[in-house]
């Protein structure tokens, strides 16, 4: 029997999986998991990245108390950040993709070239915080000067595991970076924008072979085993976890919802344009989808309240409430309080409880999807008839009953760790065990 460990970072916590087949089945069995979580400073939201590769080789020994012999390892993040390099030496700090740092570079990269424009070479979506608009910042700060490479943050990890840079498609494709069409940088824009080549070095795609632990690393963690790339976008790993039919929608609910389909080749359009549809590079095929806000809204006003989840379910049924807002409005990017910043926006008829709030929330994400999925039908010029929901969100009964009340569809809820199963599923594949 073979033993694969997937590790899955998201944008809150990070878990180290192990899976494996048994009569036909692929098992999951996660082993270690931690906090991500970005941290306040003068330079505004940042990751704490020395801390999160201690958690990854903890981990990593962790899984190899259990398991000894591991036939791969394969790490998959969040999208559009990264650490920039100087040789060996990273250079801090290591900004996280909520710091507002990027609001006027997005302003004077579209000065230069204007964001219509990039989307027909780059098919991606606006959104602020792309890798894009955080390396122009890095280049008007003088940050790109002493830099000689830029590891996107599964392939940073990867590189302190090998000691081998590489850039994975998938992670590339969510920074407005590459040209949709031919899966490499686009390095006119890149040229126009005076981010320097030498950043941007030959992309791989998942299941390529990176090389074993480095030996210091093998002695920390009490074992060795080889190191592959998966998608290493997360909701790359998240798409590859199910088989979908083409009336079929899948919903990768977690931090961030991510709405699409699986289409074999980018869709880039004035209507896919307005309704800021993205297309992300998948394992075979393009994953046009749209990032809408996901449970991070519900999360943080969980934390500021003190709520169980246990006692919202058992109470939000009771709740008659119905106001509800934008759940992708600006203000809701990083507040100080969420509780307080979703209030803002229900101001005119405000709740009268926390439970209310909640039930604004996921009512607010349901309209959100609905809305979503009339854009995608205009846009693909197709009718679906079944949504499937993956990851922590579909563990959400109240919200997977909205959906279905709102959209009209057939709701598949999949309340599985989606990302390590799609990782697995691909580290499987290189090793020719699927």
């Amino acid at each position: 029997m073979k033993y694969y460990l997937a590790i899955d970072l998201g944008a809150s916590s990070g878990r180290h999986v192990i899976g494996y087949q048994e009569n036909g089945e692929i098992v999951l069995n996660e082993v270690y998991r931690f906090k991500t979580l970005m941290d306040d400073s003068p330079d505004g939201l940042v990751w704490d990245i020395p801390r999160i590769f201690n958690e990854i080789k903890t981990g990593i020994k962790k899984a190899f108390e259990e398991y000894p012999v591991i036939e791969s390892i394969a790490i998959d993040t969040w999208g559009v950040d990264y650490v920039l390099m100087n040789g060996d030496k990273e250079i801090p700090p290591f900004y996280a993709y909520r710091n507002e740092r990027c609001i006027k570079s997005a302003k004077k990269v579209h000065e230069i070239v204007k964001f219509d424009d990039i989307y027909k070479k780059t098919g991606i979506q606006f959104a602020a915080f792309n890798t894009i608009y955080q390396l122009f910042d890095d280049k008007e700060k003088g940050r790109l000067d002493k830099a000689t490479d830029y590891l996107m943050l599964p392939s940073y990890f990867t590189y302190k595991l090998t000691g081998v840079k590489t850039h994975e498609y998938t992670e590339e494709s969510t920074g407005e970076l590459l040209d949709a069409k031919t899966g490499e940088y686009d390095y006119e824009l890149l040229d126009k924008l005076g981010l320097p080549r030498k950043l941007f070095g030959n992309i791989f795609g998942p299941g390529y072979v990176v090389g074993d632990l480095l030996p210091e690393i093998q002695k920390e963690v009490k074992g060795n085993t080889k190191v592959i790339l998966c998608a290493s976008h997360d909701t790359g790993s998240a798409f590859e976890s199910v088989n979908i039919d083409d009336d079929s929608i899948i919903l990768s609910s977690g931090t961030w919802s991510l709405l699409g389909i699986k289409i074999k080749s980018p869709i880039i359009s004035e209507k896919s344009l307005e309704a800021n549809y993205t297309n992300e590079g998948g394992v075979g095929y393009i994953r046009f989808l749209k990032n809408i806000m996901g449970m991070y809204l519900a999360n943080r006003v969980r934390e500021e309240v003190g709520l169980p989840y246990k006692t919202i379910d058992s109470l939000i049924l009771n709740s008659k409430y119905s106001e509800t807002f934008d759940v992708n409005d600006s203000s809701l990017n990083a507040p100080k309080k969420m509780k307080e910043a979703i209030l803002s926006l229900l101001k005119d008829n405000p709740p009268k409880t926390d439970i209310d709030l909640f039930a604004s929330i996921y009512q607010s994400q349901a309209i959100c999807y609905k809305k979503a999925i009339e854009e995608l039908e205009k846009i693909t010029n197709r009718k679906y008839k079944k949504i499937y929901i993956v990851g922590g969100g579909a563990k959400n009964a109240y919200l997977n009953q909205l959906v279905k009340n709102y959209t009209g569809l057939k709701v598949i809820a999949l309340p599985i760790e989606a990302t390590a199963l799609g990782n697995i599923k691909i580290q499987m594949k290189a090793s020719k065990e699927l």
